[in-house]
């Protein structure tokens, strides 16, 4: 995956999410004309997968003194005051390991200590949850589908991060484009609810959209999931993709005893293309449940086990100032090495 683009709200360049008190700090070293050169490091109170690398880089590039070309064009006469190392997007970290190590004059980027630590922290906890979805899924795909549990603001985020964590695309236009994948969708209960069956809202699917589009019906809105995965699969044919299996916990939600019906129903008539998709309250246990009675799913379709991921906490320690090691009472003063830093500016 290429490096994604992210955009800085003006009000994170202002500092307006800053905790207060680092407005205070700023203008109180201001007056007192101080701004040594620091050395900064991020690290989080457990392990996880570690994403918002990508974010923070686009943050940091924004407010960091830039290096001119002319010392760019003569690599030995550049200025080493300014400095970004981190660990890769997606990577596996363990409690207390470095994750980004920023070296610059504390001004250019003191203030924006609170967005760092809360773009690592959300975005790693999403990451982290999808990671557990994709680990016990096995070889079986995970899309995540949990926009509509989040607000809209961060969404393409959290959508961003579930690929980070494995999955293989998510269902929002904004977060599948954030992650460089294609969104994956389905026709939803809305157009068999409005046309009034749903051989009738699967085709008007079919004719309207873009063959790009993939042909996945969800087949639980008025029948039975198997006579509705079979009448949609005859006027499909080998147009549909896939059926999704979606029923409500009031009808005792997606079971790996309708999952097999529906798959040997749809063997039987000859559509043994037609892949099978679940959703409804799938996490890591529910998910390895089925991998290990090997129920005939294609894809897991997870939602609210991303979105309620608790942030991961993450903390930002000043190490040195100047050249000298320093640290408050409980940790030990100097940087923290880990040889998977890389640097990025």
């Amino acid at each position: 995956m290429t490096s994604p683009q992210f955009e800085i709200r003006p009000s994170v360049i202002r500092g307006d999410p800053a905790d207060e008190y680092l407005h205070w700090t700023k203008e109180i070293l201001r007056l007192e004309s101080k701004n040594p050169k620091v050395l900064m490091e991020f690290y989080a109170s457990r392990g996880g997968v570690v994403c918002g690398i990508e974010e923070v880089k686009s943050l940091l590039a924004s407010v960091l003194p830039k290096i001119d070309d002319s010392a760019i064009a003569n690599v030995d006469n550049l200025d080493d005051d300014v400095q970004v190392w981190t660990v890769p997007e997606g990577d596996t970290f363990e409690a207390g390991d470095t994750i980004l190590r920023v070296i610059s004059r504390y001004a250019s980027f003191g203030l924006y200590e609170t967005s760092i630590c809360g773009i690592l922290a959300s975005s790693t906890g999403w990451a982290t949850a999808a990671n557990e979805c994709v680990e016990a899924a096995d070889d079986t795909t995970v899309i995540a589908y949990g926009a509509r549990h989040i607000h809209p603001h961060v969404a393409h985020i959290m959508d961003y991060s579930s690929v980070i964590g494995g999955c293989s695309s998510a269902s929002s236009r904004l977060g599948s484009k954030q992650a460089g994948r294609n969104a994956f969708g389905n026709m939803p209960h809305t157009l068999p609810l409005i046309f009034g069956d749903t051989v009738s809202a699967a085709q008007a699917f079919d004719h309207h959209l873009d063959m790009a589009v993939q042909r996945i019906a969800l087949v639980d809105t008025f029948r039975d999931e198997v006579e509705e995965s079979l009448v949609v699969a005859q006027a499909l044919r080998e147009k549909l993709r896939g059926v999704r299996l979606d029923t409500p916990k009031e009808r005792g939600g997606v079971t790996p005893m309708m999952v097999n019906e529906v798959r040997t129903r749809l063997d039987q008539s000859n559509f043994r293309h037609v892949e099978i998709y679940v959703s409804g309250g799938f996490n890591p246990t529910r998910i390895r449940q089925f991998v290990e009675e090997q129920v005939p799913v294609n894809g897991f379709m997870v939602g609210s086990y991303i979105t309620n991921a608790s942030p991961i906490d993450f903390t930002a320690d000043i190490r040195e100032i100047g050249d000298n090691p320093v640290s408050k009472r409980g940790r030990l003063p100097g940087r923290v090495d880990n040889p998977r830093l890389e640097r990025v500016i």
